[in-house]
């Protein structure tokens, strides 16, 4: 726990006697922000850190599970009492506390249910009906919304009276007298400084609201929030019925998630259910075993496209010795424009049909990538031969000649793959992720060493060849 206000060292002992003394512990938790009773629960047994909780007051454990932040949150709620648990869940944020009960064993969501109120336990199935990476998966249902043909002072009455059980206020959804339809959305600021006897809807923009499906994907969601520079986005369903909002801070986490798990793919692994030391290792290695055995299967190609060339192999050695210098180029060369594709269709930069865009781009920048790295390449053979530290024996101009324009066919080859890859995968029906740069790079070995050899049997036929 870092040193924070010179608690860090006092709390660390007390942590360490959670177990015998835990409501020792919460008294010191207590008055801490939220963040920082957090970091100090992270790091103690869910069991002790149940025992904890249960003795916090009720609104400090409140905000403690209404924090993304929590590693154990699911294990945690399994280990309190059923009263606590129901008590705590009916007072959590609609969406976290979905978030939390969709994690937990089916067994212990069936015995909370019955200690849950009628309203508590319709939010959670409401949410829990869509899938978490959805819209209606981390939307909440509490907002404030009002009939648009209210007056500006009728709104403001309403927001002050229901304001405080509501997860965010700043954004409020007019609704349509008699069929509860969304007819627009206003923010608070607006209705501040409106004519307090205009009404609701004449004061809001005239622009359609920016809506949601509850099937969207959150990444979609994250997109148009970012895009319109909402503070939250209505999910309503087919006959424009609002169902919840997805807020920022909701959008932020998601974010969060997503990022994290294709920085996972990227390095060649299926992207961990949690936090990386809340892993089994049993789970870490069935997360990691399937790719790195698959890519080890796709190396081995490499091996045999060598076992092709060995008789090239042994009558030019040399060439042996820019092999790991030809490979690495071309798999980074891979690497970088898998990169750069992935993210910009994540962004919404580039859709399929745009990959003949992104080709046309591709050819020529790896042309001018290789052709500088085969320059770079050819002078240092030179600079070599030429100052005596290594000779390349009599034909070292061609050597150098052939590694230049390996290096050209290479990247180039890298480049193209490398952007091709996701947009043939997402054409598939694929994570774009799943083009991680080990992946691209064991492609574009193989290749490279196809290239490589090739252009050596062009230029040194009829001398080293």
């Amino acid at each position: 726990m870092p040193e924070t206000n010179g608690l860090a060292v006092g709390m660390r002992d007390i942590l360490n006697q959670a177990a015998s003394y835990p409501a020792a512990a919460a008294e010191r938790l207590a008055p801490l922000h939220p963040v920082e009773a957090i970091e100090a629960l992270n790091t103690i047994e869910p069991k002790i850190a149940a025992g904890v909780i249960e003795h916090l007051p009720p609104e400090g454990r409140t905000n403690v599970f209404n924090h993304p932040g929590l590693l154990n949150g699911p294990a945690i709620m399994e280990l309190l009492s059923h009263t606590c648990a129901g008590g705590l869940l009916a007072d959590m944020n609609p969406d976290r506390r979905a978030e939390i009960f969709r994690n937990m064993t089916h067994e212990r969501q069936e015995a909370l249910r019955e200690h849950l109120d009628p309203a508590t336990r319709a939010s959670i199935e409401r949410i829990m009906a869509y899938p978490p990476d959805s819209a209606g998966g981390i939307m909440t249902t509490e907002f404030v919304s009002m009939p648009a043909n209210w007056t500006v002072e009728q709104g403001l009455a309403y927001i002050k009276e229901v304001g405080g059980a509501r997860e965010t206020v700043y954004a409020i959804y007019l609704l349509h007298p008699t069929d509860q339809t969304l007819q627009q959305a206003i923010s608070l600021r607006q209705l501040v400084i409106a004519d307090r006897k205009a009404t609701v809807l004449s004061v809001a923009n005239k622009r359609p609201p920016i809506t949601v499906s509850p099937t969207t994907d959150r990444e979609e969601v994250a997109r148009l929030i970012s895009r319109y520079d909402l503070l939250a986005v209505p999910v309503v369903d087919s006959g424009r019925q609002v169902l919840g909002i997805v807020t920022v801070d909701d959008v932020i986490d998601a974010i969060v998630q997503e990022g994290t798990e294709d920085a996972q793919k990227f390095g060649g692994m299926e992207a961990l259910d949690g936090p990386y030391m809340q892993i089994g290792m049993f789970d870490m290695i069935k997360k990691r075993a399937g790719w790195l055995a698959a890519l080890f299967l796709s190396e081995m190609l490499t091996a045999t496209a060598m076992q092709n060339y060995q008789s090239e192999l042994e009558k030019a050695v040399v060439l042996t010795l820019f092999i790991p210098l030809i490979m690495s180029s071309g798999g980074n060369s891979g690497s970088q424009a898998t990169s750069l594709i992935i993210r910009a269709i994540a962004l919404r930069q580039v859709a399929l049909k745009d990959w003949w865009k992104v080709a046309m781009r591709e050819l020529p920048t790896g042309m001018v990538l290789g052709s500088l790295l085969g320059i770079i390449g050819i002078i240092r053979i030179v600079t070599w031969q030429k100052l005596g530290l290594f000779d390349y024996g009599p034909h070292w101009m061609l050597v150098a000649l052939t590694v230049g324009a390996a290096l050209v066919g290479i990247v180039t080859f890298g480049s193209l793959a490398g952007s091709m890859l996701p947009f043939l995968l997402k054409r598939l029906g694929f994570d774009p992720a799943s083009a991680s740069a080990p992946f691209v790079a064991t492609l574009v070995d193989v290749t490279g060493l196809v290239i490589y050899f090739s252009i050596a049997y062009v230029i040194l036929k009829g001398t080293l060849l």
